[in-house]
Parts: structure tokens; sequence; C-alpha cells
């Protein structure tokens, strides 16, 4: 299925960014954090450039990818780039993947394969969506959002981080449904894009996403940020696919074999969390034994 294999290259190559993007930001001196001198230095080197055109080609893909198929079925598939950064990391970081990254990588894969099997997206109605399907579809996503910022202003330190997490992948759930919206605006021409509304709300919310995103990565470790934002994006696009674009999905049994193989998925994403290779520890740890050794080797 086409929509399937662009949301596995979209997942790729965001992994691939993310990695790219860390490679390069782990070589800056540690005191530029948080500094402009930061980005004027990473503008100027050719593998953090890369890893933003590799940004950038997800994004389209994952576009395309919501304009040939169902969001219910893509957004799914686009968590898959949790155990692909892992991979990428371990090859451009010069870290090694243990037993535990790589099953947890093979049981999340299978999570997320099961999960679009019991589920079975059909396609929806998506163009014919109206003002009233839009504007409920946006109001309670939008609530959800402000819910979870305010109950997070309320918490501190590895709470806040999980529930920024969790509000960040509400925001990138919506932010896929507008993206959906701009695409079935673009069978009508280049023109109906830039005058429907969806792509200036996409925007916004994007830049929303983006900043809840900086904020979860501040508030605590990615073992508190990572599982709710892994999660919770493709739950936002499975319930805009079925309650607003009116995608079908199976019931019954398969529900059990659904609910069966998103918690494993789950499971698999928590493991996954708790790597050392997504804190740049393990690959920090063999640069230090890497310069150590360079060192033995001069006094010799």
């Amino acid at each position: 299925m086409l929509s399937v294999l662009l949301a596995v290259l979209a997942a790729v190559a965001n992994a691939l960014a993310s990695a790219l993007q860390r490679k390069a930001a782990r070589e800056e001196p540690a005191e530029e954090n948080l500094s402009l001198r930061l980005v004027g230095h990473l503008l100027h080197r050719p593998v953090w450039l890369a890893g933003v055109s590799s940004l950038i080609a997800g994004f389209l893909l994952q576009a395309v990818a919501l304009g040939a198929g169902q969001i219910s079925l893509v957004q799914p598939v686009l968590a898959l780039d949790l155990p692909a950064a892992l991979i990428l990391s371990g090859l451009f970081l010069g870290s090694r993947l243990g037993r535990r990254e790589w099953g947890a990588s093979a049981v999340m894969a299978a999570g997320v394969a099961g999960l679009l099997f019991a589920l079975g997206p059909g396609d929806g109605k998506s163009s014919s969506v109206s003002w009233l399907g839009w504007l409920i579809g946006c109001g309670a996503n939008a609530l959800l959002i402000l819910a979870g910022v305010l109950w997070a202003r309320a918490e501190s330190g590895t709470r806040r981080a999980a529930v920024l997490g969790a509000t960040t992948g509400c925001a990138f759930g919506m932010t896929a449904a507008l993206i959906k919206g701009v695409t079935d605006n673009y069978a009508h021409g280049l023109a109906a894009v830039f005058t429907g509304w969806q792509l200036w709300a996409m925007i916004a919310v994007g830049a929303c996403a983006m900043f809840l995103l900086q904020s979860a990565m501040q508030a605590g470790r990615l073992l508190a940020t990572q599982p709710g934002l892994t999660m919770v994006d493709p739950v936002i696009g499975i319930l805009w696919g079925v309650l607003i674009f009116h995608e079908t999905v199976r019931g019954g049994p398969y529900i059990v074999l659904a609910v069966a193989a998103a918690a494993a998925a789950a499971a698999a994403v928590t493991v996954l969390s708790r790597s050392p290779l997504l804190s740049d520890e393990a690959g920090r740890r063999e640069d230090a034994g890497r310069d150590a050794e360079a060192c033995d080797g001069d006094k010799e």
C-alpha cells in the first residue's frame, strides 16, 4: 500500500533528521547551549543542514502519505521513527545497540503492524467534512491541548514532562489532521491550498507543537516525555480519522486485538525511552574511551 510505504519513509526521514542533528549538536561546546552562537555554528555544519533537509523530506512524505491514505493508517506508522532513531543514532553516534533496543524495536514494529491489521482502516470522506465537523474536531483537540498545558503548569519535574509529552502528541495529531485538510484542498488546485484556512491553521498548530516539544524536553528526561509523545499522536490521528473523517475500522473481536497490539507497542516505547542512546550517554562514553586511547597512544 502506497500510503504505508510513504509513512515508513517519512518515519525513517524523521529519525535520520534526529540522529544527524543530535550528532551535530553534540559536537558543539556545552557552554553554547541555549545560545544564538550555537545556531550560528550549526548553520555552518553540513551534518546539521543534512538533518534539516531530512526533516523537510519527512514532512513532505507525511503530507503525500496523508493525501494518499487514511490518517488512522498513517499516524500509527509514523511512531516507528523512535526505533529507527535509535538504530540510526547507533550508526552516527558510534553507540552499540543492545538486545534490549533490538528486542523492543521488534516488539514495537509488531505492535504497530498488529494494530493496523486489527483496525483495517477504510476510506473516509475527509474532502467532504463540513464546517461544523472541523469546528468540533479542532475545538475538542484544542481543549485537550489547553487542558494539558494547564495541568502541566500545576505540576513539576518528571510529572510535568510526562504531561507535556502527551500534550505535544495531541498537538502533532491535530497538525496531521490539518495536513490532511491541506492535501484535500490541493485536489482543487494550488490556489485552493493558499486560500484554504487549513494551511494557516496547520502552520500555527505546528509551531505550537514544536514549542510544546521544546518545553517537554526542558521539563525532564526523555524517559518521561517520550511514551506520551509517541503514543498519543497516533491515538489522536485515529480519533480524527474515525469521528471526523468518517474512516471505517473493524469492530467486534478485532477491538481486543487492537488494544493488545497497542499495549505491546506502548510497552516497547517505554523500554526504548529508557535507552541511554536517546540521551547520548553511551555515545559520550565511547567518545571518552576513544579520546583516552588516543592520549595513551600520544604518551607512548
